[in-house]
């Protein structure tokens, strides 16, 4: 023994860090973990089925709403806008909000498409957005009695962002992250 090494086998000097505890390293031990691993991906069906809705959102601004009225989407949404204060007594806000809400269900479906854990986060705002846009759908249908036949295909594309942007977002909800071993 040397002067440097004049501690007894076993202990350690004040200060020091204790040994390592657990089994003694194998030197046939590999060097990466062989432990599953949460790997980083997109969201591919629910991020598709969101990018779907909004451009549902989109064309519903082309096309009629009301069967037996020539008013666009498009006239609708500039309506509600012109009229923010009242938007609420006239029925103003469910054109509004199916058409809002399709373009923030677009923007959360591309965000999907990057590469990430998980995507729950996301689904879970997805969600909450839908359940508006179903509102705005569950609404005047409920005025109109149930009564499809009163509504265009401008409200058909809105059941379409409410359909679609429910799926998309159940879908990134509910699925959780992927495991692969490296």
């Amino acid at each position: 023994m040397t002067e440097r090494d004049q501690s007894p086998a076993g202990a350690s000097p004040y200060g020091a860090a204790p040994p390592p505890a657990g089994p003694p390293s194998d030197p046939t031990a590999p060097a990466y973990s062989a432990e599953p691993v949460a790997f980083r991906g997109p969201e591919s069906l629910g991020g598709l089925l969101l990018i779907l809705a909004g451009i549902a959102a989109a064309i519903s601004l082309l096309l009629e709403w009301l069967a037996d009225r020539d008013v666009t989407g498009w006239d609708l949404v500039s309506d509600a806008f012109d009229d923010l204060g009242g938007i609420f007594d006239d029925g103003g806000w469910q054109p509004l909000a199916v058409v809002l809400g399709g373009g923030v269900l677009l923007v959360l479906g591309i965000l999907m498409w990057l590469p990430a854990r998980t995507h729950r986060f996301l689904g879970l705002l997805g969600l909450v957005v839908s359940g508006v846009v179903v509102a705005a759908c569950v609404v005047p249908l409920s005025d109109a009695d149930w009564d499809l036949g009163f509504f265009g295909p401008g409200f058909w594309c809105a059941l379409a962002v409410a359909v679609l942007g429910v799926l998309g977002s159940l879908k990134a909800l509910l699925t959780g992250p992927r495991y692969a071993t490296r």
